[in-house]
């Protein structure tokens, strides 16, 4: 601060420059030098400030009489007269810079004390500029900070958002001004930048459709915003449907944003047909889902293990016979509800039942409060015929105290895996509703008929897998694929147990349970994100490593 100082008005060259540096007369500061990198910009943003017209503007842009100088240049004499220069900002003019010129080799060295105060009420320029890269480094800065919390903390105590502001808002007497504060936008980080191409706005739009979520920024991982393995299926779905391109699972894995994405859209890929209706076959055949629990049915016999049920507890008043037409109104919307499974010389197919035999009953059964456990779990056992029974079964349960009724009612639907599994509960419980709510008005529910139905699915399958015999088939070449993935895995792993295997299977099962802590929950968590997968991908892994 203390070194003698020089103003570039009294030299106005570079020339005059080296000449004073060669002098040897030791530290010098010189200000105000004209920047030549911003002079023209800040003469323009004040001929703009000045009202002056677009001709005048663009002159000050291209004016090249000025006695400006790139700060390359001053560093350049510096050091061939061996200074080196430490170039500021000049705190009198935004279109200019001071430079502190220290002679020697002090490379080394860190200064301070270098800038200096900039004058009372000057007006600075700064307001018109920008920062191009602030959202990205602003999204990367929430992306590592979101990272570290949850290596530090359980993944309940991580904010759900981070907004970064510019500073904090300050009342008069200095204190945090939270009414002042920005409201968090929830669900989605909003300081990921904006979609720049066609690609990127296509794919943050279905982010969020597939999320729930009212916008999706190119940089928002899409498992940091809740998206896991089903989620991920249902997205590359939209995403092959909508653009017309096959990506596998794994690349959202490896690019989990909507920008990361874009970048691996050209890949060549052979893209899957579109799923549309067909004609309908007499006999449809089955989906390989369904043969697999078809021929376990054959196997074992009648058996609840795939049976999948969902009791709802409803309570206050019940109309018994709405409720009636409800189920009915779902089972005529999804044909996989009123689906059997003939079977012809050893061969089943799907037979969509209509009129009459589509209907589902909902037989009324009171139960005392403290049976209803037992009677749920009965009912939830019982097993269904697929050949000619309906794979879904409702019953609704009155609760009495004392019998006494009350106004309370367990509603229990038993779907079989052949026609459903755990996803499927929630569009089933949701149609349920909208139809129950239609039907107690007395109207009919005003839904659209759906796009496809499960037969269309199905046929669609098969013509895409192929016939196993064609060596060229899709099916022919996932076979080779899992034949020779499986080819050395034995018959029967012998694990140490604490009692001998049974000469005959019982197939009862139990459960067991445990519980981790929250230092071993954050490992995985964080084993999980350095691996580029999901927390449950982890736990399958450690569970194949036991087994092996």
């Amino acid at each position: 601060a203390a070194v003698d100082t020089l103003a570039w008005s009294g030299l106005r060259s570079p020339g005059a420059l080296r000449d004073r540096l060669r002098a040897g007369q030791g530290w010098l500061r010189v200000t105000g030098i004209g920047n030549a990198r911003v002079a023209g910009e800040v003469a323009a943003a004040r001929a703009l400030e000045a009202g002056e017209g677009r001709s005048q503007i663009r002159a000050c842009l291209s004016d090249e009489s000025r006695a400006a100088v790139d700060p390359e240049v001053v560093h350049a004499i510096a050091a061939e007269q061996g200074y080196r220069a430490l170039t500021t900002w000049c705190p009198d003019d935004d279109a200019a810079f001071d430079a502190v010129f220290v002679p020697g080799e002090v490379s080394a060295e860190v200064f301070d004390n270098v800038c200096r105060a900039a004058s009372a009420g000057r007006g600075s320029l700064r307001a018109y500029g920008n920062d191009p890269l602030a959202s990205r480094y602003t999204g990367d800065l929430t992306s590592r900070l979101r990272q570290q919390l949850g290596e530090m903390l359980p993944a309940h105590m991580v904010p759900a958002v981070l907004v970064p502001i510019d500073r904090l808002p300050l009342t008069p007497s200095g204190k945090l001004d939270r009414r002042a504060l920005p409201a968090p936008e929830l669900g989605t980080a909003h300081t990921s930048r904006a979609p720049r191409t066609p690609q990127e706005e296509i794919l943050c739009g279905l982010f969020a459709e597939v999320l729930g979520l009212p916008s999706v920024g190119v940089d928002d991982s899409f498992f940091d915003l809740g998206g896991h393995s089903l989620l991920a299926t249902r997205l590359i779905s939209r995403i092959r449907t909508t653009l017309g391109v096959e990506l596998p699972i794994r690349t959202l894995f490896e690019a989990p944003t909507a920008a990361g994405l874009a970048r691996r859209l050209d890949e060549n890929r052979d893209v899957r047909p579109r799923l549309l209706p067909v004609p309908r076959p007499e006999a449809a055949p089955l989906s390989f889902a369904q043969r697999r629990l078809w021929f376990l049915d054959r196997l074992e016999g009648p058996s609840p293990t795939y049976n999948i049920p969902l009791a709802l507890h409803l309570t206050g008043t019940l109309d018994t016979a709405a409720l009636r037409s409800a189920l009915g109104d779902i089972v005529d919307r999804h044909e996989s509800l009123r689906t059997v499974f003939p079977e012809v010389g050893g061969e089943s197919f799907q037979r969509v039942l209509r009129g009459d035999d589509a209907r589902a009953d909902l037989p009324v059964r009171h139960i005392e409060r403290n049976h209803l456990d037992e009677a749920l779990q009965n009912a939830a056992r019982t097993t269904f015929d697929l050949s000619k029974d309906l794979p879904v079964r409702a019953c609704l349960f009155a609760i009495t105290e004392d019998g006494s009724p009350t106004d309370e009612h367990v509603l229990l639907l038993v779907l079989h895996h052949i026609a459903g599994d755990g996803w499927s509960l929630a569009p089933l419980s949701r149609d349920l509703v909208t139809a129950y709510e239609a039907r107690v008005q007395n109207r009919e529910p005003g839904w659209s008929p759906l796009p496809v139905q499960y037969v269309d699915y199905t046929v669609w399958q098969n013509e895409l897998l192929g016939d196993k015999n064609d060596p060229d088939s899709l099916f022919a070449s996932q076979v080779q694929y899992w034949a020779e993935a499986l080819k050395d895995l034995p018959e029967r792993i012998d694990l140490p147990l604490d009692r001998p295997r049974p000469p005959v299977a019982s197939l009862r099962g139990d459960v067991v349970g445990f519980r981790w802590d929250a230092d071993l929950h954050r490992a995985l968590v964080e084993l999980a994100r350095g691996s580029g997968t999901s927390l449950f991908m982890v736990l399958q892994a450690g569970l194949a490593t036991l087994l092996s």
